[in-house]
């Protein structure tokens, strides 16, 4: 039978019950405590080149340490020169950069003074594209678990486990002590008939820092070659009791990445919200991806999918970016190339399911570049949607827009002109993070747009009428964007079949 590719079961613990889900794991957590354990939290990044796949994993674990491990299928045995373990942080630039986002825009002044600088500027905006054998530890069942490797890292003792029935590993984890979730042996059968081997990480309780009640475990990264890309998620059925919800980063070269098993959908963008989300964004996007998924069930969301290069790699960007260091770390050192270089495309796909909804992994395919979710004005309105283009430039934005409340004191006023606050105190870009455990239930999605979203069948509440009064200006008119304005973009201008790039001064 064929291996899977990336067999990384993807699996997670609920978490304390007022937080109703957990962020997906990659394996699940044993203990020969029999505590209660919790991964409150999972960030995953895959980078992609070829059949070469670097995989980085950072968990946030609450519970007992004694006898505590993490198994994970893996296609290959790994060694140790293929396991390390990574600084937290940049996980935190990772979810950052993909993360949706909340911008703030201010109507300039209908009647500026005009410049001819400040023309040309507005001018080049407005028509410019954006771009040991196992037999002491399990003698009863010597002929189907084998120790294929074994080594420490940082605090982890690695053990690489191979099964040849579905029983095996089951077996070796009991009689060494070890509380396995119930019902985890047919959920691992056709790994072990896929021919996966087993990442046994075994934490030593002496090397790790608590904090806060939970244990600072160091995010672990590793890599194989394998052509199939797949990320299996039923392994993290075993101990699920309610939703859970699992973000996967892809990096490669060049290309963006959908699911091939199951059905792919945008998240809505491109859209103004009632001052009132600023407070409560993560919140109100969690609502959001819940009404998406709603309307197309079993889904699995693109939120972002964005054609880095170096000193080019959002717009708007948010405080955090990924670094060319970051890059190297998550795996630019092992694939080397255009992503050591600094270009890539990172795709980031969001999925919420619980035991019924997902009866397959998680298996990749290369995808068509699509644009959508800028600051991008035509004759038609606003950029809506994600289209087809020749590099990708999609992202999860949403917008406050601040209408001009000052005096206009000429016959032909021009409205609908954005860009930053009068008083120039410019408001930085708001990222949503911690989506699984943002409050739900609370927020009605249709009470704080400015328009019916068309992509999921939702109608905005009556309420949400234009303050300008008489909803003249509901939809802006104007399309040309501030030279100087807040989030200033930055062109991409094709010559011949590359790509020339003329930075801008942000804000």
């Amino acid at each position: 039978m064929r291996q899977l590719g990336i067999t990384i079961g993807a699996a997670a613990f609920a978490v304390a019950a007022q937080a109703g889900a957990a962020d997906a794991f990659c394996g699940f957590y044993v203990s020969g405590s029999g505590e209660k354990m919790f991964n409150d939290a999972t960030n995953v990044v895959l980078m992609r080149d070829g059949t070469r796949t670097v995989l980085s994993m950072q968990n946030d674990y609450k519970g007992p340490l004694d006898d505590f491990a993490m198994v994970i299928p893996v296609p290959v045995v790994l060694h140790e020169p293929d396991v390390k373990t990574l600084p937290g942080t940049v996980f935190d630039h990772t979810d950052s950069l993909g993360s949706p986002r909340l911008v703030e825009y201010w109507e300039q002044d209908p009647c500026p003074m005009p410049s001819p600088k400040d023309d040309a500027m507005m001018d080049r905006a407005a028509g410019r594209a954006m771009p040991a054998p196992a037999t002491a530890m399990a003698s009863e069942k010597k002929e189907s678990v084998k120790i294929e490797a074994k080594f420490d890292v940082a605090e982890y003792k690695i053990l690489i486990l191979s099964a040849t029935d579905s029983t095996g590993l089951e077996t070796w984890l009991t009689q060494n002590h070890y509380k396995i979730p119930p019902g985890a042996e047919p959920l691992l059968r056709p790994y072990v008939e896929g021919g996966s081997k087993f990442f046994v990480a075994k934490v030593d309780p002496k090397k790790v820092k608590m904090q806060g009640g939970h244990a600072a475990l160091s995010p672990i990264r590793f890599h194989y070659d394998s052509e199939d890309f797949a990320l299996p998620i039923r392994l993290g059925m075993a101990n699920s009791s309610g939703k859970q919800d699992l973000i996967v980063n892809i990096i490669s070269a060049d290309k963006r990445y959908e699911v091939a098993n199951y059905k792919n959908v945008f998240i809505p963008t491109n859209f103004d919200v009632k001052p009132a989300v600023k407070a409560r964004f993560a919140e109100f996007y969690a609502a959001l991806f819940d009404k998406t998924v709603e309307a197309s069930p079993g889904a699995v969301v693109t939120e972002y999918a964005w054609t880095a290069v170096p000193n080019y790699h959002c717009d708007p960007c948010t405080d955090a970016d990924i670094s060319n260091p970051d890059l190297m770390t998550l795996g630019g050192d092992i694939v080397g190339g255009r992503i050591a270089q600094g270009n890539f495309v990172l795709t980031r796909l969001h999925a919420r399911y619980g035991r019924s909804d997902m009866k397959d992994d998680l298996r990749f395919r290369e995808a068509r570049p699509v644009t959508g979710g800028r600051e991008q004005w035509s004759k038609n309105g606003l950029e809506y949607g994600a289209t087809p283009s020749q590099q990708n430039f999609f992202q999860a934005r949403y917008a406050i827009r601040h209408w001009w409340t000052g005096p206009i004191r000429c016959d032909h006023p021009v409205r609908g002109v954005w860009g930053g606050p009068p008083d120039g105190n410019y408001q930085p870009t708001i990222a949503a993070s911690k989506l699984a455990f943002a409050p739900r239930g609370k927020l009605e999605v249709a009470s704080v747009v400015k328009r019916d979203l068309w992509e999921i069948g939702l109608k905005k509440d009556s309420s949400s009428a234009s303050p300008t009064g008489g909803g003249k200006f509901a939809t802006p008119p104007i399309r040309k964007l501030q030279g100087l304005g807040f989030g200033a973009l930055l062109g991409l201008v094709l010559v011949g079949a590359g790509l020339v790039l003329r930075r801008r001064n942000r804000r």
